[in-house]
């Protein structure tokens, strides 16, 4: 993570807090360094804008790095769904097969 392009980032959170993508580049740069501030921003995506299709496979992701199976289950399934409904296929199939992954390491 570069200390200036997370300072830009979150300069542009400030300025269009409404933004998913500004939500998301933040979280995304903390998700290899600081897995809770990854999970706390890919949470505001999950609760303020839960149509944000990208947030469903790395919060779950990192859900299931916390030992937080259930959260991780719960997170595939509603991703899954939310991009059925979008006709999102890329998506759809991505969260299918890391779903599955998901599932195969439970066993």
């Amino acid at each position: 993570m570069q200390e200036e392009r997370l300072k830009i980032l979150l300069k542009y959170l400030e300025e269009e807090p409404n933004e998913p993508f500004n939500i998301y580049a933040i979280a995304m740069e903390y998700i290899n360094r600081d897995i809770q501030k990854a999970k706390y921003y890919l949470e505001i995506l999950l609760n303020e804008h839960p149509d944000y299709i990208p947030t469903y496979y790395h919060a779950a992701a990192v859900y299931v790095e916390l030992e937080d199976y259930i959260k991780a289950e719960q997170t595939y399934l509603l991703g899954i769904e939310k991009a059925h409904q979008q006709q999102s296929k890329k998506a759809y199939d991505e969260l299918k097969r890391a779903y599955r992954m998901f599932l195969d390491e439970m066993d």
